[in-house]
């Protein structure tokens, strides 16, 4: 009696620890299924969001946007109005669209993109330039004039660190950057504040133009470099001159931009892009009477056509890097031609400028 007892309760322990197994493999089976579905929406989810903050902000029309800033605010739309509503148009943008300003972000999906951010760079480059003239040149009537305060807060904050994420962030010197730019503007518009002043002369443009060249000529040589560029290197050894009558030493470098890097380069020039149209557009509206009576209105709408081509929707998931004459297409090739011939377009407006 007593063995068939212990039996009948070994038996129950048995299957008590059984149906303990079974419930433990079966739970930690559900959890572990649970965790990876849930895994794998979070990535589709993150997926979908990278591509929609991935997709480049449309142009704007520049001056039906100045016109209607100034209405909205109520102020008249003076000289150098539409210049300095673009630039905060502009620098604007890298705040307000789909995702709003991603260099900085320390969490997916913001982390893990890297086209955008590089477009973002290509934007600030060009705001940054545009704030330095506006402070140095446009605001000024001459070289001994006092510098407007707004301008100067304001190009500070838009060399602010562009990867900062806190303390502060970037996001919040760029806006600080934004409200300078509007007391200027709102300065601007006033009669009664004759501290702000924009002065539409032909040396001012000349002298910004000359920054613009210079990012384009840069430009156009990363963007070349994607296949692999020979450069002629005749730089001496330091301390070093070449002697009389004797040719100076030539040395073949090539130059190639790092692949991963290639789509980062493509992606800054059409940031750049981008925003110097914008921007040679307001030049068009502020300093018609200078571009009219040097004859340059032509050039200055010849460079806006090739940048905006230069934002033609890329059909292809990812920048191709085909060799120049090969079967697939270089991106960046097609980028460096119209940067280049911007650029050339550029150096004929500086020289038409310069002219009497």
């Amino acid at each position: 009696m007593l063995d068939w007892k212990k039996g009948t309760d070994e038996l129950r322990g048995n299957v008590s620890d059984s149906v303990d197994n079974a419930r433990s493999y079966f739970g930690g089976l559900w959890l572990s299924r649970t965790l990876g579905t849930l895994l794998g929406l979070y990535l589709l989810a993150a997926l979908l969001v990278g591509w929609y903050w991935s997709q480049e902000p449309e142009l704007f029309p520049v001056q039906q946007q100045a016109q209607a800033a100034a209405e909205q605010a109520q102020r008249k739309l003076v000289n150098g109005y539409t210049t300095v509503e673009t630039l905060k148009r502009v620098s604007g943008t890298l705040l307000s669209k789909p995702g709003g300003y991603l260099s900085n972000d320390i969490a997916p999906p913001g982390l893990w993109l890297d086209n955008m951010p590089a477009w973002e760079y290509g934007v600030l480059v060009q705001v940054r330039d545009m704030s330095r003239a506006l402070r140095k040149d446009f605001a000024r009537s001459q070289s001994q004039s006092t510098e407007d305060t707004r301008l100067i807060k304001a190009e500070q904050r838009f060399n602010f660190d562009n990867k900062s994420w806190a303390l502060p962030a970037s996001e919040d010197e760029y806006a600080a950057g934004l409200k300078s730019l509007d007391s200027y503007l709102a300065a601007l518009a006033d009669p009664s504040q004759p501290s702000a002043q924009f002065y539409a002369r032909a040396d001012n443009l000349n002298s910004w133009l000359g920054d613009v060249a210079t990012r384009l000529g840069s430009l156009s040589q990363r963007l070349s470099a994607s296949v692999g560029r020979v450069r002629l290197n005749t730089d001496l050894a330091e301390g070093k001159s070449a002697a009389e009558g004797e040719s100076v030493p030539v040395r073949e470098e090539e130059v190639k931009t790092p692949w991963l890097q290639i789509d980062n380069v493509f992606y800054e020039a059409r940031g750049q892009a981008w925003a110097l149209s914008h921007l040679l557009r307001a030049i068009e509206v502020d300093f018609a009477d200078v571009l009219a009576k040097k004859n340059a209105t032509v050039s200055v709408r010849q460079i806006i056509r090739e940048l905006e081509a230069a934002q033609e929707p890329l059909w292809s998931p990812m920048v191709l890097n085909g060799s120049g004459y090969g079967v697939l297409a270089n991106h960046s090739l097609v980028m460096a031609n119209y940067i280049s011939r911007a650029n050339a377009a550029i150096i004929d407006l500086r020289t038409l400028l310069s002219q009497g």
